[in-house]
Formats: structure tokens, C-alpha cells, sequence
């Protein structure tokens, strides 16, 4: 397996700091909002991208979270959306850009893409909390999220129920998947996170190891694949190895992480705690023949972190990645997997 770290797409800190610890493969989300750059799908705005990485010693092997507004696909028939014949037209132009951006990425040698289905909220967090030696520890509380999003005008009926999610879904899989598959690029798809019925008004569809099943069903295919989240399927009651097992080649990207708490209310560690054993999971996926990449995953906020990155999303500070990969380093030698 390959230790990749999930890096900035525009010029930060981190990109020496990878090549300090030995990490020259690095994920990207290209979202225009993060590189301020338009029509990622485009190759010429990819291979701008991924050439400014290449400068700095780092090579791009996976695009990772939604690279421009899915929205289109993903809310597609919810009331506030307009006119059907208008909504079908949006849905049809962002696939057209999804499968052009398979084949920007394939042209570039990019053959993972990490994507999932949240619709409406992508993966949530409702703060933080102290956790070992003070540090800032991401978390989600059910009540504390239903509390904001019935303050700011959120209802309890649903935009778009499972059923309509469902085929929102398959709508999008098998538009998208005969060009993924002739390219050779490999979807991973990532859980729902945190892994609830619905969140912020509309149904979530990905909560159980059956619902991948389902989801792998509408189109089997070696690029139909799995982000082995390991975090999320502990919060779904699976038991991690067993569940490892059942994806088998299935997984095509790996991310180390642990909680504590339930999916309605849990707090993410650092990756020494916890009651996971990863030396068990490492060596299993070394078992199963797995050679895809794996990185850590939401890290608590530590001492210092703000002198390197002033402003940053939670989970995703500098000091404790450092920690992180160094204890991922040591795991995936100790397991043979490096």
C-alpha cells in the first residue's frame, strides 16, 4: 500500500512537509472554491493543478470530495430546484462535466476518484472537544445539529425521501461508470458521515454495509469500488475486519481513523486511541492483497497549529497529520504493507 496525504490543492505548508516525511503521492479536491480556479472537468485546468503540485515534488494519484456542485445530481427533483424539465437539463450538463473530468484524469494518469452521495450536508461536524492533553478533537452531536438546523428554518419533512435518493443515485452510477470503467479509473465510493437516516432535510442512503452492497449492485464493475472509511463503518456496528473481508478488492482507498461514541454522538481520536486494533486491520488488508492508498484521516487541532495555518477547516490542521502518518508509517512497515 502507498501512504498518501490529502493536500491543498494550491500552495501550503503541508506540500514540504510531505516531502519531509517521505509522502510523494498526495489526494486533491479541486473544487473551484479551494483553487479558484473554474470548470475543473477541463484538462487544462486539471493539468494546472496537478502541474503545480509536480513542481513542488508531489504526484497526484486521486481526487477526493466533490469537484464542483453536485448539487444537479444529487438534489435533483427536491422543490426548491425549479421547474423539472430545467432540473433534468442541469443534472445532464454536470454529467456531461463528471465524465469529461474522468477523462481529464485519466489522460493525466489520475486513476482514483474518492466521491460519495450526501446530499445536501456533506460530512458534519458540530464542534469540538477537549481531548488528550488539551488538544481540539472534532465531534458531532445529533441534537446539538438538529438544534441549529431547526434555528436556522430547517423542517422536518424531507426534500427528498430514500426512494428518490436511491434513484438519484443510480441516475448518477450509471451515467458515469461505463466512462470510469473504460479509462480504468476506479470510484471509490465514501459512507454517508456521519452515517444517519437523514441530516439537514434530506435522506442519506449509504448507512449499512447492505446499503454498499446495494449501491454496487446497480452496476458491478472492478471501478465501482469502496473508500474504506474505517471510522464510518465502526459507527455503522460493523465489525471492521470481517467487514474488510466481505469488500475484499472492493476497497480501492483506505482512511485511518478512530471515535469514540455512537453515530449520534461521537468524537474522532488520534490515531494511537481508540479500540481499534490497526495493526489487526493492517495486516488484514496485507492478507487481502490490497495495494491502493491509504492516509490519515481528521486529526485533533494540537499546540502550535495556528502558527502554521492560521485559518483551517477542523480535522484538518498540520501538527497532528505529522503525528498521524508518522504512527501510519511505522504500522504499514510493521505489517509488511510498505
Amino acid at each position: 500500500m502507498t501512504l498518501v496525504e490529502f493536500v491543498p490543492p494550491t500552495p501550503h505548508p503541508l506540500w514540504t512537509l510531505c516531502r519531509q516525511m517521505g509522502i510523494n503521492d498526495v489526494i486533491v479536491k479541486v473544487n473551484p472554491s479551494l483553487t479558484g480556479l473554474d470548470d475543473p472537468w477541463k484538462l487544462a485546468t486539471l493539468k494546472k493543478i496537478v502541474d503545480g503540485l509536480a513542481a513542488a515534488g508531489l504526484r497526484v494519484v486521486g481526487l477526493e470530495g466533490d469537484p464542483f456542485d453536485m448539487a444537479p445530481i444529487k438534489e435533483y427533483g427536491s422543490a426548491e430546484r425549479g421547474e423539472m424539465e430545467a432540473q433534468a437539463a442541469a443534472r445532464e450538463a454536470t454529467l456531461a462535466h463528471y465524465r469529461e473530468l474522468l477523462e481529464s484524469m485519466a489522460a493525466l494518469g489520475i486513476k482514483l476518484l474518492c466521491y460519495n452521495f450526501m446530499v445536501g450536508a456533506g460530512w458534519s461536524r458540530t464542534g469540538v472537544r477537549e481531548g488528550r492533553g488539551g488538544a481540539k478533537a472534532t465531534c458531532f452531536r445529533k441534537a446539538d445539529y438538529d438544534r441549529a438546523f431547526a434555528a436556522a428554518g430547517g423542517s422536518a419533512t424531507l426534500k427528498l425521501d430514500k426512494d428518490h435518493v436511491w434513484a438519484n443515485y443510480a441516475h448518477f452510477i450509471t451515467s458515469v461508470l461505463p466512462t470510469a470503467e473504460r479509462l480504468g479509473v476506479r470510484m471509490g465510493l465514501h459512507p454517508d458521515d456521519p452515517c444517519l437516516p437523514d441530516l439537514g432535510g434530506f435522506a442519506r442512503i449509504l448507512e449499512t454495509v447492505d446499503d454498499y452492497d446495494r449501491a454496487y449492485s446497480i452496476y458491478p464493475s472492478p471501478s465501482n469500488a469502496v473508500t474504506y472509511c474505517q471510522a464510518n463503518f465502526k459507527l455503522m456496528g460493523a465489525d471492521l475486519i470481517e467487514t474488510a473481508k466481505h469488500f475484499g478488492t472492493r476497497i480501492a482507498f483506505i482512511h485511518v481513523r478512530d471515535v469514540e461514541g455512537d453515530k449520534t454522538d461521537f468524537t474522532e481520536l488520534f490515531h494511537d486511541q481508540g479500540t481499534t486494533d490497526q495493526f489487526a486491520l493492517m495486516r488484514t488488508y496485507k492478507e487481502l492483497g490490497l495495494d491502493v492508498p491509504v492516509r490519515g484521516d481528521h486529526v485533533p487541532e494540537m499546540e502550535g497549529d495556528r502558527r502554521i495555518t492560521e485559518d483551517c477547516i477542523p480535522g484538518y490542521f498540520t501538527m497532528g497529520r505529522l503525528f498521524a502518518n508518522g504512527y501510519l508509517k511505522a504500522l504499514l512497515k510493521g505489517t509488511g504493507n510498505a
